[in-house]
């Protein structure tokens, strides 16, 4: 589901005491009674239109009305009904309550959503949604708040897939209490958020770029991120960052010449006042694993005195509460606040376009913890990009070369997670029956999705696809790669090849390879709603996550796995040969601390990480070792753990408290290379990207970050193992466990 960023609506509610509970019930209209227009007042919508919103007067759970979102279309999809709360209140947890009725619901899930802007906290039932036809029966969806951050509130229901929902009697409380006695938390505003002068347009034009031109406006965007994370002007949110760039570029644009160029950013500086003596800046660690980068002062041809104003300004930096900048309390990756998405206009003027790059661009300067990683030079990147940026011609360029510089990372974390609404329509919604996987570097059909349609697709488990629509694999693959950001090939082919059988037409050509003879088939494909599809893995929920095999080997998948299943794990496989723990997948529950100790016996060191420092904007140093706890009742058989390009960040980080043990081979192949919390970013048009926010190491200090859980036996599927319907990756770890 698309999580869509909306403009912020505040509703003044004032209220008298003899007739609060009416008012309350009347501005909230939880119950779905106060109608304008055939509506339920305050109430609005988005998603797919193959749905139906309306009200219902015969099935309701109390009083005149029920809300109903009904599929009717072709394409199913999702449709949401949502209501943004009037204020932000004091609290700590906020509860929505409500009441659900279904019909048929399937090829998804029906529920309640609750959202707290800008990216503080998001749940929509999607791990406990309400599937076919179900009585009214209350629900509850609860989130932890923080009104310093908050923007707004946001509530709602959800159907996903086909089917029909009711809604009614919601109820929100917050601490316990109904929101009608909530307090509504009055934030300070600061002059930056009261600066609205370029909400409607930045109203730069730019003149053609030449190369003078474009080494002032890497310069710019290099000086700008630096007073943005450092000058305490900006700081303390004394001015809206992003509005004082439109302030300068008009004569910035016509500087013309060096000398020019660096009085008009002399002067710029000099706008902000005098900075104070810094008495607690300290200096960067000698020990510290990566160093604020100043190479771009040093190198540039600014003139002398410019330089030295700004390492004055590093010298004497911004410390401590910062209006853009924090780490998140207990993990330490970064915070990016106030940073406003302009989702009004999806295709940002010019100097808005400018903006995101500026923005995105100095974000991983001072706060990724992997920028030394990146295939090119990053401080090369932001001038290859600025003519790019500048000359998209619509949504849809602006999103792809965003999607481009987001892959300059190399961080499979790090993609277009939203606002990709032009690419996604380019991309199509129309898929072949079947999965597709890279094996021995061929496309190979490795499942159907719906078996039924097996004989009309014609191909089989095991052939391989050389051609679609007459072009290679290979020539596909390669023109695709620069738009599907990730940390290493492995990852990056797993998600090419998801997509490269989806399309906009009802139609593809394929040739391919089946039992030794080439063949050629016009492949029908099918709405992704009239498909049983899964995204990585098949999960069968109605199945155990752990099993005996054949030989006294017990098998855990952890794709299904509950915290409550471990203790169980423990007695049923004590006397067992080995343990095989599936971890081609995402773990369903977090097993590093309540599974991992089962094979240690005492705390033993298995991670440790790198943060970085708000007061020394680009100084990233190491935490101590974190441990895994010992445990008296130690498994004493041999522990094999499964990996592959599907076993990404939390999955990896799990491999690794396993890694601990004292008995453990991991087997598999390269995963995806992309551990640790992941910090959002949000960019002029309402688009949505992370970063892996912290830095992920072995305890000897060697990188998993794009290298991934190296196996210590490598071992991948091959294509006569795909057409057997063998899974030789298990078939190595039961032949590990049985060698004496």
């Amino acid at each position: 589901m698309k999580r869509v960023i909306f403009t912020v609506i505040v509703l003044g509610l004032t209220l008298s005491s003899s007739c609060q509970t009416k008012e309350i019930e009347s501005k909230f209209n939880f119950g779905f009674e106060k109608i304008e227009n055939g509506k339920p007042t305050g109430w609005y919508n988005f998603g797919s239109a193959d749905y139906q919103i309306y009200l219902d007067s015969v099935s309701v759970k109390s009083g005149k009305y029920s809300a109903v979102i009904e599929y009717g279309g072709e394409t199913s999809n999702y449709k949401a009904l949502a209501f943004t709360l009037p204020h932000n209140y004091e609290g700590k947890q906020i509860t929505l309550s409500g009441y659900i009725k279904t019909e048929n619901v399937a090829d998804g899930y029906a529920g309640l959503w609750m959202r707290i802007d800008p990216g503080i906290a998001f749940d929509n039932m999607h791990q406990r949604g309400i599937t076919g036809t179900t009585d009214w029966k209350k629900y509850e969806v609860t989130l932890q708040m923080n009104p310093s951050e908050t923007e707004q509130i946001v509530i709602g229901g959800l159907l996903v897939g086909k089917g029909k929902m009711w809604l009614d009697d919601f109820s929100i409380t917050i601490d316990g209490k109904d929101i009608k006695d909530a307090q509504t938390y009055k934030k300070e505003e600061v002059p930056a958020d009261k600066d609205r002068e370029f909400d409607n347009g930045s109203n730069i034009i730019f003149p053609v770029l030449d190369e003078q031109l474009m080494t002032n406006l890497e310069l710019l965007g290099k000086l700008w991120g630096f007073l943005k994370y450092h000058h305490p002007a900006a700081g303390k949110g004394d001015y809206n960052w992003d509005y004082e760039l439109f302030r300068i570029l008009p004569e910035y644009l016509n500087a013309g010449n060096n000398n020019r160029r660096d009085k008009i950013l002399l002067t710029w500086i000099e706008k902000y006042g005098e900075i104070p003596a810094c008495e607690t800046c300290k200096e960067t660690l000698s020990d510290a694993y990566l160093k604020p980068d100043l190479s771009w002062v040093d190198n540039s041809n600014m003139d002398i005195t410019l330089k030295k104003r700004i390492k004055d300004i590093y010298m004497n930096r911004h410390q401590g509460k910062h209006y853009y900048i924090a780490m998140f309390p207990g993990v330490g990756n970064p915070e990016f606040k106030n940073e406003k998405p302009y989702s009004n206009t999806p295709y940002p003027d010019a100097g808005f376009r400018l903006l995101s790059l500026y923005k995105y661009w100095n974000m991983i300067q001072y706060f990724f913890p992997n920028k030394h990683l990146t295939d090119k030079n990053w401080n090369d990147v932001l001038k290859e990009y600025i003519p790019l940026f500048l000359s998209t011609k619509n949504e849809l360029e602006y999103e792809l070369v965003s999607i481009q510089v987001i892959g300059e990372v190399n961080d499979t974390h790090a993609n277009l997670w939203g606002g990709k609404d032009k690419v996604e329509e380019l991309r199509g919604n129309m898929y072949a029956p079947f999965k597709v996987r890279f094996i021995e570097e061929k496309l190979v059909v490795t499942d159907y999705y719906n078996p039924e349609l097996k004989e009309s697709a014609g191909l089989e488990i095991g052939d391989v696809i050389t051609h679609i629509d007459g072009k290679t694999t290979e020539l596909i693959v390669d023109s695709l790669k620069k738009y599907y950001p990730a940390s290493n090939e492995a990852a990056r082919l797993r998600d090419i090849s998801a997509d490269l059988l989806r399309s906009q037409n009802q139609v593809v050509n394929v040739k391919y390879v089946s039992s030794g003879q080439i063949k050629q088939k016009e492949l029908i494909l099918y709405p992704r709603a009239n498909l049983n599809m899964y995204h990585w893995y098949r999960v069968n929920k109605d199945e155990k996550c752990y099993k005996l095999l054949d030989g006294n080997i017990g098998y855990v998948t952890l794709a299904s796995i509950n915290n409550e299943d471990v203790p169980v794990i423990k007695e049923t496989f004590k006397d067992t040969k080995g343990i095989i723990i599936d971890i081609r997948n995402y773990p369903s529950a977090f097993m590093p601390f309540s599974l991992a100790p089962y094979f240690v016996s005492s705390p033993t060191p298995f991670v440790k990480f790198t943060n970085g420092n708000i007061n020394n904007p680009g100084e990233f140093t190491f935490s101590s070792d974190l441990n895994i706890p010992g445990t008296e009742e130690i498994y004493q058989g041999k522990l094999v753990v499964l990996v592959n390009e599907l076993t990404q960040s939390s999955a990896e980080y799990t491999a690794m408290s396993f890694r601990a043990g004292e008995n453990t081979t991991i087997v598999g192949s390269t995963t995806a290379g992309a551990d640790g919390n992941v910090s959002t970013i949000v960019l002029p048009g309402g688009l949505r990207t992370m970063i892996s926010g912290i830095g992920v190491y072995y305890p000897d200090g060697k990188e998993t970050q794009r290298i991934g859980i190296v196996p210590d036996v490598k071992i991948e599927p091959t294509i006569n193992g795909i057409k057997a319907g063998r899974d030789e990756v298990l078939e190595k770890a039961i032949e590990i466990i049985n060698e004496q």
